[in-house]
C-alpha cells in the first residue's frame, strides 16, 4: 500500500491507534498562541490542540486527494472558473450574485489573462470592470 491509499488506511484507524511522544521544532509564537488558545477552551491541553489541528490538516488533504482523484476519473464533472465564481458569489451574498451570464463571461477573459485564477478573482475582476465601464449589473 502506498501514496493516497496508505493515508486514507491511517486516518481511518487514527482513533485505534497506539501513541508515540515526538519532538516538534515550531516557533515560539506558535506555542504560545497553543497554550492561550487551550486556555480559551480550544482543547483540553497544548497536546490534544496539536493532535487535533494536525489530523484536520491530513483529513482536509486526504479529501483534496479523493476530489482530484475523482476528476481525473471524471474529468467533465470538474467545475470550471465561471461555476466557481457563481457559487461563490451565491455563496457569499455578493453583489454580483444573480449575474451569471456576466460572472461566466469574466471568467473565460480572466482565464486567458491568469490561468490560476480563483472564483474569488473573477468576483474581483467583475467588480473591476463594473466599476471602469460605470455600469450597474
Amino acid at each position: 500500500m502506498g501514496g493516497a491509499e496508505e493515508l486514507f488506511g491511517l486516518l481511518d484507524g487514527l482513533e485505534a491507534s497506539a501513541t508515540t511522544v515526538t519532538s516538534v521544532r515550531q516557533p515560539v509564537a506558535l506555542r504560545d498562541a497553543v497554550k492561550v488558545a487551550v486556555e480559551l477552551g480550544m482543547a483540553a491541553n497544548p497536546n490534544e490542540a496539536a493532535v487535533d489541528a494536525l489530523r484536520d490538516r491530513l483529513e482536509a488533504f486526504a479529501q483534496h486527494l479523493a476530489l482530484e482523484q475523482h476528476f481525473e476519473l471524471h474529468p467533465e464533472v470538474r467545475p470550471t472558473l465561471g461555476d466557481l465564481a457563481v457559487v461563490a458569489a451565491e455563496l457569499d451574498a455578493h453583489p454580483l450574485a444573480g449575474q451569471e451570464r456576466l460572472l461566466r463571461e469574466c471568467a473565460a477573459e480572466l482565464a486567458e489573462l491568469e490561468p490560476g485564477a480563483s472564483g474569488q478573482d473573477v468576483l474581483l475582476y467583475a467588480m473591476g470592470k463594473r466599476s471602469v465601464s460605470g455600469v450597474e449589473v
